[in-house]
């Protein structure tokens, strides 16, 4: 079944739902979109800044994306 064909049925669904079900559907909807809607907390947004300086003065030593991929794809092949 597609999506398309699913969001259909799901809304002809709502529209003839006691009210009850409808709530409960709701409730369930809203839980999983506000889990997703946390990860940019200002905890967390304060962490990566933290961690941004740290790496900008020298604080911790870390490695560019390409230089870790490139070792990494090495590590790959010599396995093969």
């Amino acid at each position: 079944m597609t999506v398309t064909a699913i969001r259909q049925r799901l809304h002809e669904y709502i529209r003839f739902a006691d009210d009850k079900k409808v709530k409960t559907f709701f409730n369930i909807l809203k839980k999983e979109a506000e889990e997703k809607e946390d990860v940019w907390t200002k905890e967390f947004l304060s962490e990566i800044s933290l961690r941004s300086n740290e790496l900008k003065t020298g604080k911790v030593k870390g490695r560019e994306w390409n230089s870790v991929l490139k070792k990494s794809r090495a590590l790959l092949a010599s396995k093969k």
